[in-house]
């Protein structure tokens, strides 16, 4: 797995347990999904990810997105 989809399933996975944790346990759970929601987005305009930063240095190989 290169850096690219490891950033975009652990997104995916934040979104996901948000979901269950807002419907489960706390409609407050949301902001976790308005959370990561912004910083895909600033992301996409910066180029900046501090998931790419962590899972680069845990020795993920680079993608094409974030180098």
């Amino acid at each position: 797995m290169n850096l690219d989809k490891a950033v975009l399933a652990f997104a995916g996975c934040v979104v996901l347990l948000s979901a269950a944790l807002a419907h489960f346990v706390s409609p407050w759970w949301l902001l976790l999904t308005v959370f990561a929601g912004l910083n895909m987005l600033q992301a996409a305009f910066t180029g900046f990810c501090p998931a790419a930063r962590i899972f680069k240095a845990l020795g993920v190989r680079n993608g094409e997105a974030f180098r």
